[in-house]
């Protein structure tokens, strides 16, 4: 029996960052982290009180011990100012996932049209010290959420797991090639929802991390235990290290179910939601924050070893 659900802990000062800790903020949710010069960095995704005349999302949290974080007050992504065709995107700076590649911080955030329904688009930007933030090409049309880099060409290619779907679309896991990270095609379908009741009804990747094993990949899945509301769980997939179109592992259970107060009351209840995770690879250990019930940001840790013989001992 694959049952991943006693590998991770959650950390005793949990939640770490709350809507307390921006001003004017009603929720932070949905980080995605980074190593950046020994510091652990978190994109966050936050709705402000006043969001509807000003910007939310991209805001930068950075901590020594990856605990204790000082938060900048004024969001790194600002599209407002920003030159054609960036200057036609709304300000609802959500989910993204950030990679590292070649000591370059790539973001991929999903993006409306002002003013329209249409989307969300797939921005590509990226910073070299997360104090600058360019926007460089639209690389996706409608509908795309959640799309993520790998850290490292791969046969020459560079790779992002993509997940197609908005709301009530169904979302499967889909992956595709470029030669330059704009021009992408080559498109697969990787995985769909429902391989475990957890994920039955979508799921959706962060990131891929770099194993001796392969390439681990976080996921996100929903599933509604009552047909009404939906919940959110972590779990986690292993692809092949030179073809990362196959699948290798994935953990049957579930990494991390809403079960703290914090998690399953909130702005949405029910939820917590990975945007990335960071691994050191020395210490055996893997570390996701996550966002909780959409109104906070919690912490949980264990061996990577052990996340990773999850995913190869599947049912």
């Amino acid at each position: 029996m694959n049952d991943a659900t006693t590998i991770l802990k959650r950390h005793p000062k949990n939640p770490l960052i709350t809507p307390r800790d921006i001003k004017g903020a009603m929720a932070v949710f949905n980080p995605s982290p980074v190593d950046y010069n020994g510091k652990t960095v978190l994109v966050l995704s936050v709705y402000k009180f006043q969001h509807y005349s000003g910007t939310r999302g991209g805001y930068v949290a950075m901590s020594d011990d990856g605990v204790q974080f000082d938060i900048r007050q004024e969001p790194l992504i600002n599209l407002s100012h920003s030159p054609k065709p960036f200057d036609k995107l709304g300000q609802d700076i959500i989910d993204s996932r950030v990679t590292k590649i070649d000591g370059t911080y790539y973001f991929l955030t999903p993006v409306m049209l002002r003013g329209e329904e249409e989307g969300p688009l797939l921005l590509l930007g990226k910073t070299e010290d997360f104090e600058k933030y360019e926007p460089l090409e639209l690389v996706g049309t409608p509908t795309n959420r959640g799309a993520s880099l790998f850290p490292e060409k791969i046969g020459g290619k560079y790779y992002r797991l993509d997940r197609p779907g908005h709301r009530d679309d169904p979302a499967s896991i889909w992956i595709s090639s470029s030669p330059d990270l704009i021009h992408w095609g080559c498109c697969r379908l990787l995985l769909k929802p429902g391989y475990a009741v957890w994920n039955r009804m979508k799921i959706g990747p962060t990131p891929p991390i770099r194993t001796f094993e392969g390439w681990l990949v976080i996921v996100h899945g929903v599933f509604s235990w009552t047909g009404a509301d939906l919940s959110y769980y972590i779990g986690a997939i292993l692809l092949d290290l030179e073809d990362p179109t196959r699948i290798i592992g994935k953990t049957q259970s579930w990494l991390l179910a809403p079960e703290e107060p914090y998690e399953t009351s909130g702005m949405v209840d029910n939820v917590v939601f990975p945007c990335g995770a960071i691994a050191d690879i020395k210490d055996d250990q893997l570390r996701i924050y996550y966002g909780a019930a959409d109104t906070c940001i919690g912490l949980a840790s264990g061996p990577l070893s052990a996340v990773i013989e999850a995913c190869k001992r599947q049912i």
